[in-house]
């Protein structure tokens, strides 16, 4: 019989906490944010929108808002979910920006990261994700810049790319 016991207690793993959103808009979940949380939030929404290439549909996936290749323009997705070209959550103690279009791009990411890192502000981050606790941690036209970097055609090759490789 298996105990009630979460598994990072099971097996000594601490993980994150990661907060999931139930709200299935993006004005719900804007809406269900404390007013300074929902600033940066917004803040950040705007300028994802503002830059991103054209083909990419705002939605909630995950609990978080998810700017993703609609299934009308690519069905056949390994979870059965719309490819993620980014998102954007507000976590407990920080806010997630996950930037997978940049992912599998060596050349947009290392400008990315370098442009980063020369404004002086911390970049504290994961494989895709981007971590910050104010918009002002944020160099906003780099982030931009790297939103639009890559149009959805080539980022559907190098998925595709990939998923060759793993057959």
């Amino acid at each position: 019989m298996r105990s009630h016991i979460p598994p990072s207690a099971e097996s000594g793993v601490k993980r994150l906490g990661m907060v999931s959103s139930t709200a299935t808009t993006p004005q719900q979940y804007l809406a269900s944010l404390p007013q300074d949380r929902r600033e940066v939030i917004a803040g950040v929404r705007k300028l994802l929108l503002d830059n991103l290439p054209a083909g990419i549909e705002e939605n909630m996936n995950f609990g978080m808002l998810s700017y993703e290749i609609p299934f009308s323009t690519y069905p056949d997705t390994y979870n059965k979910q719309p490819l993620m070209f980014a998102a954007l959550a507000a976590q407990k103690h920080y806010f997630s920006l996950y930037l997978n279009s940049i992912y599998g791009f060596d050349d947009v990411r290392d400008r990315f990261e370098a442009e980063f890192l020369a404004t002086g502000k911390k970049l504290d981050s994961g494989k895709v994700c981007i971590r910050f606790k104010r918009l002002e941690d944020l160099p906003l036209e780099i982030v931009g810049r790297a939103i639009g970097a890559i149009t959805v055609k080539d980022f559907l090759a190098n998925y595709e790319k990939g998923r060759a490789s793993r057959k």
